[in-house]
């Protein structure tokens, strides 16, 4: 039975901003209290969504979640009216209000770790929503995330759905960021590699000293036991603690797969030679190409602030691969020229694409961390709610509905408006009925 992977592309949310809430993502700081457009953020990524559908892979669409969140700010004490809550946790704390109305979900690569059927146990696709414990702001996401995959995957008989991991740091989950599939073709069985940041349990091991590590062993480890791998199919790999404190937070921050293809930076892991020998070992299939990236070709200072391990590597229908990346990657020189260079060697990748996302890369995403990778045979795919596969009468329907519902400039005292609470609300509601989901939002329950 043939299978496809499909990318979920996360849908910017209307409160899309720029608060600099993430500790360790350069990019996030950096562009701290700027102005944002929400409009060309959705716009961005869902051309990047039609360039995808346009060249013959199957395209999906993962709704945002509702921000502001006000009944997190009402757990945390404020009261009275949306409106007085919205002015009294602004007055209390504006950072408090700003992990409340983060647009983060944007980044589906940290919605969830996928296991496809054909490596686990009951051949079911598995999904466990990230708990994102390390981040306040990403820790507000996981039931509602759940509800959406639910309601995006709801066929028992082909999909499985675990509760996220316990809300504590020592069981930290960033999803599929840090976590990559190589196999031969996506229908076989594959290895499955999760990479881990820290030892929750033993701080006598290897960890970053200026950045958090977010994904811990431990999590990674429950992850491959709910989702029922094979010892001989799953890989766990600690990532080097020197590049997360220079603002590589997440794996795919400096390391890329596609079925038999690892593109990575030589600085990426820790014992490198011994994980490239393990996953060699427990590799089925004809031939596998590690692409090793060395500091002398890119610095990791120009593969954070280009984003050249944070883009997509896909399988064309002509089973050619190319690369998908920001513009950024474009207009660096050194970057371009080992994109160049890559296309040009003996490897399966033989095209590289360039695209506008530029809302995203500036609060810390590229094209890697706009979507959720999800690997389908023909059943399964049948089995998926329709409404949320892109096809050229959807992707008309959302930009319509961006261009009506959306802003196109917002600061971060623009968060405590209670309008934008009605128009992100009244938006959602409208989208929910656009891609079939059902009351997946609490404001609608």
């Amino acid at each position: 039975m043939k299978s496809v992977e499909v990318n979920f592309d996360g849908l910017v949310g209307p409160t899309h901003n720029y608060a600099g809430l993430s500790e360790g993502n350069m990019a996030s700081l950096s562009n701290a209290q700027n102005s944002s457009n929400p409009k060309q953020a959705a716009l961005q990524g869902l051309k990047k969504m039609k360039a995808l559908h346009d060249m013959g892979l199957t395209q999906g669409v993962f709704a945002p979640q509702e921000r502001p969140d006000i009944y997190t700010l009402k757990r945390l004490g404020f009261q009275g009216s949306d409106a007085q809550i919205l002015a009294a946790a602004y007055k209390a704390s504006p950072s408090i209000l700003a992990s409340c109305c983060s647009a983060s979900t944007m980044w589906t690569a940290n919605a969830a770790t996928v296991s496809p059927s054909a490596d686990t146990s009951d051949q079911k696709v598995h999904f466990t929503a990230a708990n994102l414990a390390n981040k306040f702001h990403r820790s507000l996401e996981p039931k509602t995330t759940s509800n959406i995959l639910q309601a995006m995957f709801a066929d028992e008989k082909y999909f499985k759905h675990h509760q996220h991991l316990n809300d504590n740091e020592h069981f930290g989950d960033e999803g599929a960021a840090n976590h990559t599939r190589l196999c031969q073709s996506y229908g076989e069985n594959g290895v499955e590699i999760f990479t881990y940041g820290r030892f929750a349990f033993n701080r006598n091991m290897p960890a970053p000293i200026k950045f958090p590590a977010r994904q811990t062993f431990e999590a990674s480890q429950a992850i491959a036991r709910l989702h029922g791998l094979s010892t001989e199919k799953a890989v766990f790999v600690q990532q080097n603690p020197a590049v997360i404190d220079q603002g590589v937070f997440h794996n795919d921050v400096i390391a890329v797969g596609n079925q038999n293809v690892l593109l990575y930076h030589e600085q990426a892991y820790l014992n490198t030679d011994a994980f490239v020998e393990e996953v060699r070992s427990k590799f089925t299939g004809e031939q596998l190409h590690f692409l090793k990236v060395t500091t002398e070709q890119v610095a990791i200072k120009e593969a954070v602030n280009t984003y050249l391990f944070n883009t997509q590597i896909v399988t064309l229908n002509d089973n050619s691969m190319a690369i998908i990346a920001p513009m950024h990657c474009r207009e660096n020189k050194r970057v371009y020229d080992f994109l160049q260079s890559l296309i040009a060697d003996n490897n399966p990748i033989n095209d590289v694409k360039f695209f506008d996302v530029n809302e995203s890369m500036k609060n810390g995403g590229g094209p890697a961390c706009l979507r959720l990778r999800v690997a389908l045979n023909e059943a399964e795919l049948q089995a998926v709610n329709p409404a949320c596969l892109l096809s050229n009468k959807l992707y008309e329907q959302l930009v319509v509905w961006v261009n009506a519902h959306y802003r196109d400039k917002l600061m971060i005292d623009d968060l405590r408006d209670p309008q934008l609470l009605i128009e992100s609300r009244t938006a959602l509601d409208e989208l929910t009925e656009i891609l079939s989901l059902g009351s997946v939002y609490r404001f609608q329950q």
